[in-house]
């Protein structure tokens, strides 16, 4: 076997603590105590001595809130060497908070360093739009965070305009905390072409802060990924 035609796939040496390994994995470099929680079945991969403990206690504490649909099983991950991740063919981003506050839906939490703060959170002011709560993991702290998207996503900088961004929530991955929100009905251009009828609403989003959006409006689609 040739081996120059793989060269390409090889993994190059950690230069962070969580970064991607092509658009589809992220790789993280694992130390002794710095553990990492990861969504349940999502190792493809591992090299050194990792071990895995599903449901741990930090997770059983929101075991109630995750049953919303909206959450995502963890397992902790401890041990040295390299552990690779991925979620069924998904693009995974890597963000790093420096003492920051990300809101993210459960569906698209792939990873996250076991010493931030996280919680599970109804997002305010969605019942009267969406007819039900909008449930999402609050995460805080320094340390690393792994998301996925259904296609290359885009990160829209809210503070670089005046104007409000707007995004339909089954779009939308993550967002600032700090950022302004408030619902929006609109008719749903859509339901002229067959893929629904009457009125659709929106997250408007404002101030300092970035929202992460991913390229699939429908539901569903998280849904047959995991089929």
């Amino acid at each position: 076997m040739n081996q120059q035609q793989l060269s390409g796939y090889v993994p190059t040496p950690p230069a962070a603590r969580m970064e991607n390994h092509g658009n589809a994995m992220v790789k993280i470099a694992m130390q002794s105590g710095q553990d990492v929680f990861a969504r349940t079945g999502s190792m493809v991969a591992y090299e050194g001595f990792i071990q895995y403990e599903p449901n741990p206690p930090a997770v059983r504490q929101m075991a109630s809130q995750w049953l919303t649909g909206e959450g995502a099983p963890l397992m902790k991950c401890s041990g040295d060497g390299l552990l690779y991740l991925a979620d069924y063919g998904a693009d995974v981003v890597c963000i790093n908070l420096d003492g920051d506050s990300l809101s993210v839906n459960g569906t698209n939490l792939l990873a996250l360093d076991a010493q931030l703060q996280w919680g599970v959170q109804r997002v305010k002011g969605m019942a009267k739009f969406a007819g039900q709560g909008l449930f999402n993991v609050q995460i805080s702290g320094t340390g690393w965070v792994a998301l996925t998207s259904r296609g290359t996503p885009i990160v829209v900088d809210c503070g670089r305009g005046e104007d409000e961004t707007y995004v339909d929530p089954d779009a939308l991955v993550a967002w600032s905390t700090h950022l302004k929100m408030k619902g929006k009905r609109s008719f749903k251009a859509s339901s002229m072409i067959g893929r629904g009828s009457g009125e659709a609403y929106q997250l408007g989003f404002s101030g300092e802060g970035f929202v992460v959006v991913q390229p699939s409006e429908d539901s569903t689609d998280r849904l047959r990924a995991r089929g």
